[in-house]
């Protein structure tokens, strides 16, 4: 089997899907450390980690071979492949804090039953934690807020005619650009922001911003990926020779 590195590798289906879970669970674990209902830290570390693999490998499929691309659409490849490697190797690494946290926590003793325990043991703590993490989170943040003015000055990600749904919009490619741009400007604004929230006393101001920011990005991910697992089929099908 010879595989042609000359094209553009392309998994928006699979990685909007993992990046819409992985904002929405980030969300989730927060709401849950907050109102003590954090308990066995295995399970969202595995949670965190299989979004967090599947787009470290694709994205670092796809960071690594859009150099060779000859055919195709390199950017898309830049704009989807980078962005998704960068965030895959972050929860990849919240992964890590939280399973070693939950072995230190049980060599202590701790009874990981103990939700309120918990949780206000990692209250005090993640902050600390995460925050060498947010920094380069933020600048990937930085990142895709010019990615999003990019896609709204040349007018990308219109879909082409062929595909179900999306290609109905492909005369009105701005539409479209808008859209995406706009997932990728709050995205990149809550990530930016981060560094900022994670304090002692965390800023709840700026946590509320980063949660809506992330709520409607990680629903549109989300859906949008699930989507185009039909409209991805449909344009094959339909441009098949």
């Amino acid at each position: 089997m010879i595989i042609d590195w000359s094209t553009t590798q392309v998994y928006n289906t699979i990685m909007s899907v993992s990046t819409g879970i992985g904002l929405l669970l980030i969300l989730r674990f927060v709401k849950h450390l907050f109102t003590g209902r954090i308990g066995q830290l295995e399970g969202w570390a595995i949670g965190f980690g299989i979004p967090g693999f599947i787009l470290t490998l694709t994205g670092a499929h796809m960071s690594l071979t859009w150099p060779l691309s000859k055919i195709g659409f390199p950017f898309d490849d830049i704009i989807f492949g980078e962005p998704s490697l960068a965030f895959g190797v972050i929860l990849l690494g919240i992964t890590v804090l939280l399973w070693r946290k939950s072995n230190l926590y049980m060599a202590q003793g701790i009874d990981m039953n103990d939700t309120v325990q918990v949780s206000s043991l990692l209250k005090k703590e993640l902050p600390h934690l995460l925050k060498p993490m947010s920094y380069f989170g933020a600048a990937m943040g930085l990142g895709l807020a010019f990615i999003a003015i990019a896609g709204v000055y040349y007018q990308l990600f219109a879909a082409p005619p062929e595909e179900p749904i999306s290609g109905l919009l492909a005369d009105y490619p701005l539409v479209e650009a808008i859209f995406i741009s706009g997932l990728y400007l709050i995205t990149g604004l809550g990530a930016i922001l981060m560094p900022f929230a994670l304090k002692e006393e965390p800023d709840q101001r700026l946590f509320k911003i980063i949660k809506w920011c992330w709520l409607v990005a990680g629903i549109a991910f989300l859906l949008f990926g699930a989507m185009n697992y039909f409209t991805h089929i449909g344009l094959i099908v339909n441009t098949m020779e």
